[in-house]
């Protein structure tokens, strides 16, 4: 192992599959529990101010102030999921999009990327399931229909650049914000305004998906793929970018951990740290 003086963490040698599974199923399952939590908020908030039954619908008469109010129980369920203990310990990635580009960055091994990316697919299924099965027709028939994303009335174009956009500035916030001493301890706030304000503002155009595994989890029970190559292939690569954009301008070592909230009375999985509050 060696040592990092700038943070006190230790590089942890990469484990095999099976070594991997033994040693961090927890964590795994805390991002499996993350997105399904994500999952249910989405698709409850959803079918509380959308679905024709719900007489909350009826109060809330504009589709604006109705993707602002999603916006904000969407981004506050992030937050909180961010802070929480268990978001805490695994780092709460919740996307498939984020866990890949700190792989690129050399910030998870290989083995615990492909578990996180995993358990985020089936969380996420088992959250919306879940809520189908509480809400049943409310969530599951148009209006709401499974929470999918799918493109708005401009079309797949307006949606592939919405995309890019909010997972760009997503990612960008992140290793930006979470590396920089004195404001690190505020990137789950601001994850969390940013996907309100996404929800609230971009969603006309790409149905706000920023996440393959969020936009799975909805596209198969509802069977509907529309433009899934969008949602698969554009935040990846957008939030790719942004990093590489990040640590061209501030080097290569500027991003020290792939933990969005660095700060756990247990040593990190994947740096080994146990971080300072300041950090």
């Amino acid at each position: 192992m060696s040592r990092s003086g700038r943070t006190g963490a230790v590089s942890l040698r990469p484990l095999g599959a099976a070594a991997s599974l033994r040693a961090h199923w927890p964590e795994y399952l805390m991002e499996a529990a993350a997105l399904g939590i994500f999952m249910v908020s989405a698709g409850a908030c959803t079918t509380l101010l959308d679905a024709p039954a719900s007489p909350v619908a009826a109060l809330v008469t504009s589709a604006g102030a109705r993707r602002a109010l999603v916006g904000l129980a969407m981004g506050g369920t992030a937050m909180g999921l961010i802070y929480s203990p268990w978001g805490k310990r695994s780092g709460a990635h919740m996307n498939p999009a984020i866990t890949l580009t700190f792989l690129r960055l050399g910030k998870i091994p290989a083995w615990d990327a492909a578990y996180y990316v995993l358990f985020q697919f089936l969380g996420g299924l088992a959250g919306i399931l879940l809520t189908a099965a509480v809400l049943g027709g409310n969530l599951t028939r148009p209006p709401v229909n499974w929470v999918v994303t799918v493109p708005g009335p401009a079309g797949p174009g307006a949606a592939l650049v919405g995309e890019a956009i909010i997972a760009f500035l997503m990612m960008l916030m992140i290793v930006a914000v979470s590396n920089r001493r004195g404001a690190a301890r505020f990137t789950g706030l601001l994850a969390g305004i940013l996907i309100a304000l996404f929800v609230a503002f971009e969603s006309p155009y790409s149905g706000f998906g920023m996440n393959p595994a969020r936009t799975f989890a909805s596209a198969l029970p509802g069977g509907t793929w529309t433009a899934l190559w969008i949602y698969f292939s554009v935040p990846p690569v957008a939030m790719l970018l942004a990093a590489q954009l990040y640590v061209t301008v501030r080097g290569g070592n500027a991003v020290r951990c792939c933990k969005l909230h660095h700060h756990s009375d247990r040593a990190c999985i994947f740096c080994g740290a146990k971080v300072t509050p300041e950090y």
